[in-house]
């Protein structure tokens, strides 16, 4: 599983890039790289994909200072690339947005 504090320490440098989907996602959704910085300061390794196809990488859970729920699909570093990000659905996941419903 990946390493929190390694994935927040290179987030607080500004040692990542966006996918062109996370841009594109990120745009749509009106997600600024500010809160996706605060949301990896803030979050924890969800769900780990050790064998995704795109490479290995995780889903992280976090909140932004005005309380937005952020949820991004990171590769493992150190070519740390976020894959995607969005704000989860109730109707998917648990009130601690960590849980995914049955």
């Amino acid at each position: 599983m990946a390493d929190i504090q390694v994935i927040r320490e290179a987030f607080s440098k500004r040692e990542y890039l966006f996918t062109a989907h996370a841009s594109d996602r990120a745009a749509k959704r009106a997600i600024r790289s500010g809160e996706t910085e605060q949301a990896v300061a803030a979050g924890e390794v969800i769900e780990d994909y050790p064998q995704d196809k795109y490479g290995s990488s995780c889903l992280i859970s976090g909140v932004t200072e005005a309380q937005r729920p952020l949820h991004m699909q990171v590769s493992y570093p150190p070519n740390l690339k976020i894959i995607t990000v969005y704000e989860p659905s109730a109707d998917e996941w648990e009130s601690d947005w960590k849980t995914r419903k049955t």
